[in-house]
């Protein structure tokens, strides 16, 4: 029973804590990580745990999957060298410093790396919701480095645990081949699936055929990977980034309109649902450690929590430096960041449900037989470290960069109207030719001339390309038409039958999609 009660209560909890979050202006991670800790004190929830195959087999998939198809090949190839520093460099010297710290206070080496491999990567799904508001370049830049990170982040984890445990012995050799599987196997069994499902979708011509190839997409990926021992975060993440290219070309519009409303909702509720079980699995970190050990270990929390943050800085303020130095290419002058941005960059790190699926991934004896030395202790920590960059961080952005006073990033707008202005354009000199070709009725063509310039006006119009009085007017006449339209649907939807709803569905969405966008 108590598996239909977490459902209703996850449930709750998403739509609760996201219409809080939304009421009160404070980012629905924070309120939802908040509700999970006080589910906590519920006798009956206390037993519930977050097994860690459920984040890395099932969240971590979908969601990787999610935020790769919806972010920016284009940009991310602009900006690759930055994004593989921060996804190996920074993981590997975060988890090194960590490493150091936790040794001082007490942990063994072994230990202190493996909660070093733990807290170092961020968190996509976090950086996504908390980092939105965000230019678009900066968001590009966390994301990716979220989606990538995490290989790397995993292959120094199984090299600690292996080494603390007596499985695995550190040579240079050896972990270059670790590093090398991991990225290369991870990038070719994500392609490798995208094209097989690629070519599933060429012939399923049935929506939810198609579509259900697609959902298997993530899961398909990161088990090839996990056959031959790669990373299964970067098969996901590869997949993804290919499935963004091709999928517009391949696939017909119900199938993408009914791919994005699936994965908007699914990724709502995994993403909310995951943010919940992370506060109640942080509160249950907390019963785990008593008297001294827990104010050692909140010592701890505070310490690393410093030292990540400390870690994103010291980078993101010599890396980029250094390279000015020895790249000075006029197109390196461009992507050029001031120390603002490089702030809110450094406060955006958040870290989330990945560290903690690693924390918890820690076996719980080595191969003698003894307990795996201060286990509690990193799964407490890292519980901590969580809680403290969603939180304190979290809050701290948005102060953070109304003070940084980024320029307000108009290239997505600007590609936009170029696109829509162009391809009607085009539509507009291919219509006589066209319509000879097709025999088309005259009074036809004509009525399709008058819509297709009725529609470049008012592109133009919201692009700023017409004159003042010109654009009011143009804006003012699309408003109205588009209320009216509106206004017609409702009442037809009030006076016809099931059958001829969804048709006006799908023309409200439409034009509530446009009303919304201008």
């Amino acid at each position: 029973m108590i598996g239909l009660e977490l459902v209703v209560v996850l449930g709750v909890a998403v739509l609760l804590g996201n219409a809080a979050g939304d009421r009160y202006r404070i980012a629905p991670p924070v309120v939802l990580l908040l509700f999970g800790a006080l589910l906590g004190f519920v006798p009956a929830l206390r037993a519930v745990e977050l097994p860690p195959e459920a984040v890395l087999l099932i969240f971590l998939p979908v969601l990787l999957y999610w935020e790769s198809l919806t972010t920016s090949l284009r940009e991310i190839r602009r900006d690759l060298r930055g994004i593989l520093l921060m996804s190996t460099v920074l993981v590997i010297g975060t988890a090194g410093a960590v490493a150091a710290v936790a040794h001082q206070l007490g942990l063994g080496w072994g230990p202190a790396w493996v909660l070093g491999a733990a807290v170092a990567p961020t968190d996509a799904t976090a950086v996504g919701v908390l980092a939105k508001a965000l230019p678009r370049r900066n968001v590009t830049l966390l994301r990716a480095e979220s989606l990538i990170n995490d290989g790397t982040a995993l292959v120094v984890f199984g090299l600690a645990v292996g080494i603390t445990v007596g499985e695995e012995d550190f040579t240079l050799p050896h972990v270059t081949w670790l590093f090398a599987v991991s990225y290369l196997g991870g990038a070719a069994a994500g392609a490798l699936t995208a094209w097989l499902v690629i070519r599933a979708r060429r012939v399923f011509d049935d929506p939810l055929l198609g579509n259900v190839a697609m959902i298997l997409t993530p899961f398909t990926a990161y088990l090839l990977a996990e056959l031959i021992h790669a990373s299964g975060v970067l098969a996901a993440v590869s997949a993804g980034l290919i499935m963004s290219q091709a999928g517009p070309r391949m696939a017909a519009a119900s199938m993408r309109r009914q791919a994005e409303e699936f994965w908007s909702l699914a990724t709502f509720l995994l993403n909310g649902s995951l943010f919940v079980l992370v506060g109640l699995q942080a509160q249950a970190a907390v019963r785990e450690l008593h008297g001294s050990d827990l104010t050692h270990a909140l010592i701890a929390v505070a310490a690393v929590s410093a030292v990540v943050v400390a870690a994103r800085f010291a980078f993101n303020f010599t890396v980029p430096y250094l390279i000015r130095l020895l790249d000075r290419r006029p197109q390196q002058r461009l992507r050029r960041m001031n120390y603002r941005a490089r702030v809110v960059t450094s406060i955006a790190g958040f870290r989330g449900a990945v560290s903690l699926a690693v924390a918890l991934s820690v076996p719980t004896a080595l191969d003698s037989g003894a307990p795996f030395p201060d286990r509690d202790t990193i799964v407490f920590v890292t519980s901590g470290v969580i809680v403290t960059t969603l939180v304190v961080q979290g809050l701290l952005l948005p102060a953070v960069v109304r003070w940084a006073r980024l320029l307000h990033d108009t290239s997505v707008e600007e590609e936009r109207f170029l696109a829509e202005t162009t391809a009607t354009e085009e539509a507009l000199k291919a219509l006589p030719t066209l319509a000879d070709d097709l025999n088309t009725d005259p009074a036809v063509a004509e009525r399709m001339r008058q819509e297709y310039e009725s529609h470049l006006l008012v592109v133009r119009a919201g692009g700023g390309e017409t004159d003042a009085s010109d654009k009011d007017d143009v804006l003012r006449h699309h408003r109205h038409y588009t209320a009216l339209r509106l206004a017609l649907l409702a009442h037809k939807r009030a006076t016809v039958l099931r059958q001829v709803q969804r048709h006006l569905d799908i023309e409200e969405v439409r034009l509530s999609r446009r009303q919304t966008a201008e």
